[in-house]
């Protein structure tokens, strides 16, 4: 029953991981990767559509990203779109293909997105500490049932505890990694 719970909390904690993850990959730092354009949507016959379903997003070089629409008539939208993204980029259109160079960050820019990146973190905190919540409510349903002795509880809070503050503390691994890469790079 406590493994139950426990299991279930490692599973939400591991995907809010990956959201994390995820979340941190769009935030630029002064390289190109193809995932600094995940979160762009372009206008395909009249619905918002992932600019990666409408188009092949390739990295060139460190600092340039290229742009090849499926269909040519989307290469204006597609231009509108990134220009219309707050991720500072100026979109170059050559009837082709769009290149997208990532210019360097400037000392400010960097301390911009370090914040970004620190917001983000206490978001996914409060995320797996509602996850723990969540499980310590579920632990107490049991003690409540009479399903789980008080001894049993108290350890299955301290297991959740413990699983917890592993996570957190990844989290705050995977955060100092991507502020690193924005100080560095």
């Amino acid at each position: 029953m406590i493994n139950d719970v426990i299991n279930e909390l490692k599973t939400k904690c591991k995907n809010s991981i990956e959201a994390f993850s995820k979340d941190l990959s769009r935030i630029r730092t002064g390289r190109a990767t193809p995932t600094l354009l995940d979160g762009i949507r372009v206008n395909y016959y009249g619905a918002p559509t992932p600019l990666n379903q409408v188009a092949n997003v390739a990295v060139a070089d460190a600092r340039l990203l290229t742009v090849s629409p499926w269909e040519k008539s989307l290469l204006g939208d597609i231009e509108k779109a990134i220009q219309a993204s707050d991720l500072g980029l100026t979109p170059n259109n050559d009837g082709k293909i769009i290149r997208v160079p990532i210019p360097t960050l400037t000392g400010e820019r960097r301390k911009d997105l370090a914040k970004q990146v620190k917001k983000l973190n206490e978001e996914y905190k409060v995320t797996i500490r509602g996850h723990r919540r969540d499980s310590n409510d579920e632990l107490k349903l049991y003690k409540d049932e009479k399903t789980l002795s008080e001894d049993e509880y108290h350890k299955g809070l301290k297991r959740v505890q413990d699983e917890t503050d592993a996570y957190i503390k990844k989290v705050d691994e995977v955060a100092s990694e991507k502020e690193q890469e924005i100080m560095d790079f």
